[in-house]
């Protein structure tokens, strides 16, 4: 398979709605709909299936600004459409819900405790729904085990 058409971005840095700024992850869904975590930008962008201009759906200049992003690196959105947003520039994982934005994991700054992170940069699930995070400058790979019956839903694994 080749292509050389562009998904999202104009190739000019840049703020607007058609353009990016350093991108460093990309989640495509089940409509074909591009989510990019646009690093410089500081916000997640959402490029629904077939548009140039896209919808900042968390971050610098959303609609309902209730996270603030420093240079998110990574996104998932799972089956009941909830974002999962690495913020690399604050060492957290933050997650959507019915109630807006809430950290996740690396809530009270960077360290090197298991319930820490230090520059984040992926995550990803299995399928049991255990959340797997790369924890760059800790030089580790982070999981938090999915809990069925819990309010905040992961626990860390030491």
């Amino acid at each position: 398979m080749t292509s050389n058409r562009g998904a999202a971005g104009t190739g000019i840095r840049g703020s607007a709605s058609s353009q990016l700024n350093s991108p460093r992850g990309v989640f495509v869904d089940v409509n074909l709909d591009l989510y990019v975590a646009d690093c410089y930008n500081h916000r997640v962008q959402l490029f629904q299936s077939g548009e140039s201009n896209g919808i900042t759906v968390a971050g610098s200049g959303s609609l309902n600004p209730t996270i603030i992003l420093r240079c998110p690196s990574g996104i998932i959105l799972d089956g009941n459409k909830y974002l999962f947003i690495v913020d690399y520039g604050n060492d957290r994982i933050i997650s959507s819900g019915s109630s807006g934005f809430r950290c996740l994991f690396g809530c009270y700054g960077s360290g090197s405790q298991s319930n820490e992170l230090n520059y984040p940069s992926s995550l990803s699930f299995d399928r049991f729904g255990n959340m797997f995070v790369t924890d760059s400058f800790n030089h580790r790979i982070q999981k938090f085990q999915y809990l069925e019956e819990s309010c905040s839903k992961f626990k860390m694994i030491e």
